[in-house]
């Protein structure tokens, strides 16, 4: 514990608040190759499976016959419908789409805001004569697993552009990483920085590294496909805070940053989680 505890030390005073995404990034993967010397940085693209032999067997028994299929089977489907006014979503995800999750998410310099996957497809639902989807609903998890599976083996991509918004959201997704909230006095990082690797109940805590790299997941406690700003709701509910709305600023921001934090990983979502 108090290796851990060290390291978290020496991460704050390497990254400062005013460090820059390129510092941040440096320190960040440099934190967890100190703190897991065994471990392929590469491989915490695979969450605590990378820290765990035993259950990471287990999960790849599951990959047989991945429990996200059907999703995925379903995504295509509505990916694959023209809109009333015969356009598409491809219209809207430009060339690579649909294998175009390794950039998002992203900073509109028009906009002046980030925006994620699940934003752009409702944008781009809106401006073509349909109603938005629930951001947390079967729908648009279906359409995200199936854009996830079309980008496996992409790397994370995202930019912070030289843009003094953009570097204001990133630092406030930054900041949100870093600070403690609800009865419990949790930020993100108390799990999966200082006490990355232990065991919290029955369940081992992952790596922040990867976080970003497998979603939307299938997970057991859900019986479903659920999207990452849920897994936020759900992590802020357990410190007993009150939980920001999906894909709300708040949200958003932290997806930038800590995707940001994941750039060069490989995607390799949708995954299976407990």
């Amino acid at each position: 514990m108090k290796h851990f505890i060290s390291l978290c030390a020496s991460f704050l005073i390497a990254v400062p608040a005013l460090a820059g995404p390129d510092e941040d990034l440096a320190a960040f993967r440099d934190f967890y190759i100190k703190s897991f010397p065994l471990v392929e940085l590469a491989d915490h693209k695979d969450g605590a499976y990378a820290l765990d032999e035993a259950k990471r067997e287990q999960w790849l028994e599951m990959e047989d016959f991945p429990p996200y299929e059907i999703a995925v089977d379903d995504g295509a489907e509505l990916y694959s419908e023209a809109f009333p006014n015969g356009k598409s979503y491809a219209d809207c995800l430009g060339e690579q789409a649909p294998a175009v999750k390794h950039l998002y998410p992203r900073f509109n310099d028009n906009e002046g805001r980030v925006e994620t996957l699940e934003w752009v497809l409702n944008t781009c639902r809106l401006a073509n004569g349909l109603p938005a989807l629930d951001y947390l609903g079967e729908q648009m998890a279906a359409l995200t697993a199936y854009i996830a599976m079309a980008s496996r083996g992409k790397k994370v991509n995202v930019v912070v552009p030289d843009d003094e918004r953009a570097l204001a959201a990133y630092n406030a997704g930054k900041q949100f990483y870093y600070s403690r909230r609800g009865q419990l006095n949790f930020a993100c990082s108390s799990c999966h920085m200082q006490i990355t690797g232990r065991m919290l109940r029955a369940e081992r805590l992952s790596a922040a590294i990867g976080h970003t790299t497998h979603w939307p997941v299938y997970r057991g406690k859900w019986e479903r496909v659920g999207a990452l700003h849920e897994r936020f709701r759900e992590c802020n509910e357990q410190v007993r805070a009150v939980p920001f709305e999906p894909q709300g600023e708040e949200y958003r921001n932290l997806e930038y940053f800590l995707t940001y934090m994941n750039n060069g990983m490989e995607l390799n979502g949708p995954a299976t989680r407990k």
